[in-house]
């Protein structure tokens, strides 16, 4: 079938009010905020487009104009059981603006009335203040430096009308992203205090009392542009399109409500709710994080030397495993859900889901990828489970020392039974210690050494491990199983084991 270019002279496209200035015109951006937009206009009254700004000089706005701003998503993964691979043209996006050449047409999106939210995704690192930044530059450099220039152009035309307002939800991946976009826009407001004259004292409390800003959590993995399916996509479809972005199913917004702006409020600007996705308007978001962080990230680092010291390469192939599918289960549900706050139902249904996405049949998820960095990974994403756990159920959770036993291990380097290499990755001065505790050939030593080391691997924390209860006993314990009788079969022995009384004295008796 011979292919069109995809435009609106070529393809449908919808016209709506533009609502939305998205910052960001990237992959994750298109995939998940304009698919929930696109989703929301088709299900709710929202009738609404998005206004599309380059956050920085170099970008893609080219390439999406020359699209019209159309392109298609394909969504891949399961859902309920079911393997879905699906595909959708998004319309969403009216036009997309580089306020580097386009200034003037950037800043007059201040004045147009129907603008009400700002969406971002500038990386961690676009969420800065600054001061070299001048309110005369055209645009600032940084991003909340062109909001104030916006905010304060949009403040003048509108003479302070509380209505004009904006809702700000950034998808930055930073734990309390507003919280930080907030306080980059009030120190603007200081540092451009004298341009803003005698409006300075009106404009900031504006700002304060009739603009809202929501910290947000986005959980959606977007492989982006599909390089190796497009020839097959694009007969699928019948277009050209240069922009198709890969996407799993699964989605996840959490939006926390801004302090001056009631949930009810949000949900009836923002009906995303009735249009049947899993975008959720909260008093907080940091209970979500924290269920990410635990049944999401948790079990992804620990299940990874497992898995790969067990002879096995990918993360679906161990969800599906005998003896891994267990261990894996038991850390997320036996073990790591049991820390958390949220309703156990609730937790239930997350994990479930998280096994789903973990279970893709479209992505081959390389459990190498997931090794780089581990120990900061574990003492971020595990410890503090390991540490509830203990507290809560007076025993060390397995599982997670397990887990932790692993990454120890790991580190030897060398090869595995099969011959492949193992090759771990991290931080220089963490690789020299390893090295040198484990040529010490003494297992107690690696254990002490590793949970000793408070300078260089549990940095954050700043904790000897060796404090913690059982701790030290049970990582050497495996650590000797693990080169006895190998990773696979100390698994078993561990899920065989109904106490850690129990494992230690079954390991022992194999010495």
């Amino acid at each position: 079938m011979a292919k069109k270019a995809l435009n609106k002279w070529t393809a449908p496209k919808s016209v709506a009010p533009e609502k939305i200035i998205q910052f960001g015109e990237g992959n994750f951006l298109r995939a998940f905020v304009d698919w929930i937009v696109w989703n929301m206009n088709a299900k709710t009254n929202f009738n609404g487009s998005v206004a599309v700004v380059q956050p920085i000089e170099k970008g893609m706005v080219e390439w999406l104009n020359g699209q019209d701003c159309l392109y298609h998503v394909n969504l891949q993964g399961r859902l309920d059981g079911k393997a879905v691979n699906s595909l959708e043209r998004i319309d969403v996006i009216s036009r997309a603006l580089n306020p580097y050449s386009q200034n003037w047409a950037f800043m007059a999106l201040a004045e147009q009335p129907e603008i009400r939210f700002v969406i971002s995704n500038t990386t961690e690192a676009g969420i800065t203040f600054d001061d070299s930044c001048k309110f005369t530059d055209a645009p600032a450099s940084s991003y909340p430096g062109k909001l104030v220039q916006l905010l304060f152009r949009r403040y003048k035309t509108f003479n302070g009308d509380p209505t004009k307002g904006l809702i700000f939800m950034p998808c930055e991946l930073i734990f309390l992203n507003g919280h930080h976009l907030k306080d980059c826009i009030r120190k603007y407001i200081e540092l451009w205090k004298d341009d803003f004259g005698a409006d300075y004292e009106g404009f900031k409390e504006w700002f304060e009392k009739y603009n809202y800003v929501c910290a947000t959590l986005v959980d959606r993995i977007v492989p982006g542009f599909p390089r190796k399916d497009i020839a097959e996509i694009q007969e699928k479809v019948g277009y050209n399109d240069n922009l198709v972005v890969q996407a799993e199913i699964f989605h996840l917004w959490v939006i926390e409500k801004p302090e001056n702006m009631s949930i009810a409020e949000l949900e009836a600007e923002f009906p995303a709710n009735k249009a049947g996705l899993n975008v959720l308007i909260a008093e907080s978001e940091k209970p979500y994080h924290e269920r990410k962080v635990t049944l999401l990230n948790g079990p992804h680092t620990v299940l990874s030397p497992v898995t790969y010291l067990s002879g096995v390469n990918i993360v679906r192939d161990a969800c599906n495993h005998e003896v891994l599918g267990k261990y894996i289960h038991k850390v997320m549900f036996d073990e790591l859900l049991e820390t958390l706050n949220l309703p156990k139902d609730e937790l239930k249904a997350y994990g479930e889901s998280v096994l789903e996405r973990f279970n893709n049949p479209y992505v081959d998820h390389q459990v190498t990828s997931i090794m780089l960095n581990s120990f900061p990974k574990f003492e971020t994403r595990d410890l503090p489970g390991l540490k509830t756990y203990l507290e809560r159920k007076g025993e060390l959770p397995k599982g997670l020392v397990l887990g932790l036993a692993a990454i120890i291990e790991y580190y030897k380097g060398g090869v595995r039974e099969d011959g492949a290499p193992i090759q771990p990755n991290d931080a220089q001065e963490i690789m020299d210690l390893l090295k040198e505790l484990w040529a010490t050939g003494d297992t107690r030593k690696v254990a002490e050494g590793v949970l000793g080391a408070t300078d260089i691997i549990w940095k954050e924390s700043k904790e000897d491990l060796n404090k913690i209860p059982g701790l030290t006993d049970l990582v050497e314990i495996y650590l000797n199983s693990i080169e006895t009788i190998g990773m696979l079969k100390t698994v078993q022995l561990m899920l065989a084991a109904d106490k850690v009384d129990d494992l230690v004295s079954k390991i022992k008796s194999l010495f």
